[in-house]
């Protein structure tokens, strides 16, 4: 049925996975396959002269989807005259107009750009008095029931492995009703509602057993960070923990994923537990450091018994005994660690991260918020720089729906107060803090900000980017404000990467013609800024790659504050002693508008020096394990091949 996947679990390899499962390589090209399964049964329902019942999801898994159904109408014409749709679910209370309302959501996504008659669309209500939901949710089934039952049921996943908003402990049978959200979904939802205050606490939701009784299921997952809860609900046995796993026991449901967010699935992650595998010197590596992590064992403390008893035996007969695998995957580690990120010069470089020469180089490093660069690698930054190499810092985007609104007008009322204070006459300025204050006393809980507003956010973030950079001693010129487009709609919502973005990105590469680039590597979210951010780079790299200062050029991929590289994936770690953590949290104390508690904490309540360190740390402590030096802290990168 899905024929264009890179990855299809064999009949095997399904010994491991309960859910028909297809892996792609990005979740665009995912998005066409699962929309062209859509209109293939939207037209073959039209052809009966039949309605076609779709039951649909909102999040940021459909986005792509819907686009495509919208693309499918406009350029060859796929008709919804004959469709109805029944929405999984909405907030409670929340009023249709609102820009956090499904509603909104399902109309700006879907419904306004294409032919489906408006009374065909049924989406739960947000706004009903208390007493009259539970006669709601009722009706809600008959009219499903009434329209001939869900032919195609599109669903994503919570974090914790939820279902339309049937948390964690929800039953098999459980009815469409009013639900209370946990912490988990609140704070996952509460960067659209800037906090996890505003986020709401309750939901109506279509009910596990009406989601079972659909015809079809379509669940669809994109990104690293779904990767472990589609493990629980592909590979692990059925329970309530994780609704997802419900589905197990449906008779016609597929999984759709990215190749991230199937990366934990057995057959991808431990492909020598599924079948005989051919032993690259990657998987080599993946498996060995695995066992050793498994066992809590040091790399060469491993022994033949370790081998076999874990599913290995073929590496030692092809391979060797343990004893000459451990030596070789210790060295190829060992060989990963290095104080001199630029290269050392003088050295020699047959096995070290980075070429000796030549021994001063251009490096740009790229950063996607204006705080990731000495979050994420801020002891290579400095030790770049130390070293002397001529380092350039490139902030991707302007970072502002991140301030929050008290910490922008209390800047804008500064100003004002300095130009009283020294007898400056700027009636645009008081205007300006004017116009900002009464705004904010009727934004909307994740409003967009008026123009004023977001640039005085901007400047912030600005200033926080340049006393960083000047703190690790680059002078102006060395520092670049890019301002990407796609990032500017003043809303958590971006645009699309555009042309001009990948244009604005190429342009400052051929203005410095580095030797090193460095990027944030994030794959965890593929709609979200750093992902988009690193497609800039990916594709502008792409383009020009071909020009003969290009062929001097690595690419080095870093992570954020919440991730970091599989110990099999390292190229390249650079230590850190106790004084450079200090110095490196310094530098991020410059970013005062990020520090006690920022607009977007997440799920993590430490601040972004802490999960840095906490983070840094942690890798030191992984190559300790294994056997290796040890050091206070590690920042770790990818070598990228473009």
């Amino acid at each position: 049925m899905f024929t264009s996947t890179i990855d299809t679990a064999t009949e095997f390899e399904k010994r491991f996975e309960k859910i028909n499962t297809h892996v792609f390589d990005n979740s665009a090209n995912a998005s066409k396959a699962v929309a062209q399964q859509i209109a293939a049964l939207i037209k073959e329902k039209q052809s009966q002269n039949k309605i076609c019942v779709l039951g649909l999801a909102t999040g940021s898994s459909p986005k792509s989807l819907y686009a495509e159904l919208v693309r499918l109408h406009r350029e060859e014409q796929l008709s919804f005259k004959n469709v109805i749709t029944f929405n999984l679910d909405e907030y409670y209370p929340m009023k249709a107009e609102s820009i956090h309302s499904y509603v909104r959501f399902m109309n700006e996504q879907l419904f306004d750009h294409i032919d489906i008659l408006r009374e065909n669309i049924h989406i739960p209500v947000g706004m009903l008095a208390k007493n009259d939901i539970a006669d709601f949710c009722n009706q809600y089934e008959d009219q499903i029931e009434k329209a001939g039952g869900i032919d195609l049921q599109i669903l994503g996943i919570g974090g914790n492995g939820h279902i339309g908003f049937n948390e964690s402990g929800s039953l098999q049978n459980s009815k469409t009703r009013l639900v209370a959200l946990d912490h988990s979904t609140r704070i996952a939802a509460s960067k659209e509602f800037e906090g996890l205050k505003n986020t709401p606490r309750t939901a109506i939701t279509l009910g596990v057993h009406k989601i079972m009784e659909a015809k079809r299921v379509i669940l669809l997952a994109w990104g690293e960070g779904k990767s472990a809860i589609i493990v629980k609900a592909v590979e692990e046995g059925l329970t309530n923990l994780v609704p997802a796993s419900f589905l197990q026991e449906h008779q016609h449901v597929d999984f759709v994923l990215d190749k991230e967010a199937a990366s934990k699935l057995t057959r991808i992650n431990k492909p020598w537990l599924v079948e005989e595998v051919i032993w690259t010197d990657k998987l080599i590596s993946k498996a060995v450091l695995d066992l050793a992590i498994s066992l809590e064992k040091p790399i060469l403390m491993l022994t033949d018994a370790d081998y076999i008893e874990n599913g290995m035996s073929d590496l030692l007969a092809q391979m060797g005994p343990a004893y000459d695998i451990n030596i070789r995957i210790f060295n190829k580690l060992q060989n990963t660690i290095t104080g001199w990120p630029g290269g050392k010069p003088g050295a020699d470089d047959s096995k070290r991260p980075e070429r000796a020469l030549p021994a001063k180089k251009r490096v740009l490093i790229f950063s996607p918020h204006p705080d990731d660069d000495i979050i994420s690698m801020g002891g290579t930054f400095k030790r770049l720089h130390e070293q002397g190499h001529e380092v350039h810092v490139a902030y991707q985007t302007s970072g502002n729906i991140a301030v929050a609104d008290d910490e922008a007008i209390r800047f804008a009322k500064f100003i004002t107060d300095y130009n009283e204070a020294f007898g400056i006459s700027c009636d645009e300025a008081q205007s300006i803090y004017n116009k900002s204050f009464d705004f904010l006393k009727t934004k909307e809980i994740g409003g967009i900000d008026i123009p004023e507003l977001r640039k005085i956010k901007g400047i912030i973030r600005r200033g926080e980017a340049r006393a960083t950079s000047h703190f690790v001693g680059l002078p102006d010129s060395q520092i670049h404000f890019m301002n990407l487009p796609f990032y500017e709609t003043g809303a958590i919502e971006k645009n699309p990467l555009g042309a001009e973005d990948i244009a604005l990105t190429i342009d400052l590469i051929e203005q410095i013609k580095p030797h090193q680039i460095y990027a944030a590597g994030d794959l965890a979210d593929p709609h979200g800024t750093h992902k988009v951010c690193l497609d800039a780079v990916f594709e502008a790299l792409k383009q020009i790659k071909h020009k003969d200062f290009m062929k001097d050029c690595w690419l080095w991929l870093y992570r954020g504050a919440w991730q970091e590289w599989g110990i099999d994936e390292i190229d390249m770690a650079v230590p850190m002693g106790p004084d450079q953590v200090i110095e490196k949290r310094f530098g991020i104390f410059k970013h005062q508008s990020q520090k006690d508690g920022v607009v977007f904490q997440g799920s993590d309540s430490r601040e972004f020096w802490q999960r840095a360190e906490d983070r840094n740390r942690e890798t030191a402590e992984l190559y300790d394990k294994l056997g290796l030096a040890h050091y206070a802290a590690m920042e770790a990168f990818v070598k990228w091949e473009y």
